[in-house]
């Protein structure tokens, strides 16, 4: 199966081998160095833990837990939660860090641990890095028995969430009331099915739930895409809801679904919300990573703003958005990141903007969606032989378009008039991702062939 120790953290599949998959020594070994870590960045020893719903959850958090313990370091425990509330329950309990027990949008025998700083940001790859060492070396210490550290709970992390949430000021949660919308939520059988509804209650909507009880047995593949959401296309189109809403297990990446059980698109989320708060604060500037829709860049423009590009990854977009001071980013898989609220994605409050936007708006979400350039994105891939192939690819691809527009922070981007191209190396496999845009498929696969008649 598969394990994968990076610089944002340790994930891989349940049972199997140590050191070939995410086994109870490789648990405790990586918390063990994270623990190394926060001793050597002088932060309290504190840490904040929480898990997604997945079936192993439990085994997993409580193997970190104890391996804290066993350094000496206090433990509170969220238990099931999600990965934004963990983020911010960080700083509000005065962590010196956090870890998030989830692999996100990945099937039901995987697994993670996530790493995040005393700010509950995701750590940097410098940290990433000195954790790695800590694990490799093994230079693990643990304390003696008097110095054993101390386990708590704290049962009231989504409700503080919420709080915060309605709090923000482009919360309209009076509007949303008058409007009286009806939702269909697709809770994957984890979390969402904790957070959502107390959050649909506090602002008055109306609710069905699928797949909101039998947690861990994930009801289709976890990430939220087109091919995975038709059983919620459909509720919605029968309950004649107003739409549909889709979250992965760890509730941090949201789709949406309109009326008709069309799909909104993942990569509008952030579009949709960007317009709503850059409506009432022209010249304001966004970021998503290069491998996002152009249309973000589209909205921003038009309410007097500025774009900007990041490397793809959470913490590359976390980065540009404070260099920049953007009132919204995030990343076009549904991902949306509200700095005044944190720096993580969150879709519970991109649930609660986006229903403030649409009860403001008094237009169906297939109207909603008429209104922004409608935009493909296909995606494709070359095999790779060697590490070293990626910069001659890169050279070679870079010289041939020198005269069209690039990028190349994270592999290289072309930015055509008729769309884009973006070329990058696979952080998980031997492969360079081909990602390309365009108003239609054809002229999306046509600038894609462009591109790789240049390697062949």
């Amino acid at each position: 199966m598969a394990l994968i120790k990076s610089i944002s953290g340790i994930r891989g599949t349940i049972g199997g081998k140590s050191g070939d998959n995410l086994t109870p020594l490789d648990v405790v070994e990586c918390t063990a160095g994270f623990g190394m870590w926060i001793m050597e960045s002088g932060q309290p020893k504190k840490v904040v833990v929480g898990r997604d719903g997945r079936l192993s959850g439990a085994m997993v958090s409580q193997l970190s837990i104890q391996t804290l313990l066993g350094m000496g370091f206090d433990v509170i425990d969220l238990d099931l939660s999600t990965t934004p509330t963990v983020e911010m329950m960080v700083p509000s309990l005065g962590a010196g860090a956090g870890i998030i027990f989830t692999a996100s949008h990945n099937p039901k025998e995987w697994n993670a641990l996530k790493f995040l700083n005393h700010k509950g940001e995701f750590i940097s790859a410098q940290d990433g890095k000195k954790i790695l060492d800590y694990i490799e070396n093994k230079n693990l210490t643990f304390v003696e028995v008097d110095k054993l550290g101390t386990y708590a709970t704290y049962e009231h992390h989504i409700t503080d969430h919420i709080k915060e949430i309605l709090a923000y000021k482009y919360v309209d949660v009076e509007a949303v009331r008058q409007a009286d919308l009806k939702v269909v939520v697709d809770c994957i059988n984890s979390t969402g099915a904790l957070a959502i509804p107390p959050l649909l209650d506090a602002i008055g909507v109306r609710y069905t739930l699928l797949f909101d009880n039998d947690f861990g047995n994930f009801a289709h593949n976890p990430e939220p895409l087109p091919a995975h959401l038709t059983e919620l296309s459909q509720t919605v189109v029968n309950e004649k809801a107003h739409m549909g809403i889709s979250v992965d297990p760890d509730v941090d990446r949201l789709a949406f679904v309109c009326e008709d059980g069309s799909l909104f698109g993942e990569e509008y989320t952030l579009v949709a919300i960007a317009d709503y708060m850059l409506a009432g604060n022209p010249g304001q500037h966004t970021v998503s990573n290069l491998s996002s829709s152009r249309a973000l860049a589209d909205v921003t423009k038009k309410h007097g703003g500025k774009y900007h590009a990041s490397a793809v990854g959470e913490v590359n977009v976390v980065q540009k958005m404070k260099e920049t001071n953007a009132i919204i980013g995030g990343e076009g898989n549904g991902g949306v990141i509200v700095p005044d609220l944190h720096y993580g994605r969150d879709s519970l409050a991109g649930i609660a903007l986006f229903l403030s936007y649409v009860a403001k708006q008094g237009k169906k979400l297939t109207e909603i969606k008429a209104t922004f350039p409608d935009y493909t994105i296909i995606k494709d891939k070359i095999n790779l032989e060697s590490d070293g192939q990626v910069d001659r690819l890169t050279d070679k691809i870079k010289s041939a378009f020198c005269d069209e527009t690039l990028n190349d922070i994270d592999g290289v981007k072309i930015d055509f008039q008729e769309g884009w191209v973006h070329l990058r190396k696979s952080n998980t496999e031997p492969i360079i991702r081909i990602y390309a845009e365009s108003m239609d498929i054809t002229t999306a696969e046509t600038l894609i062939q462009r591109v790789k008649d240049q390697i062949d």
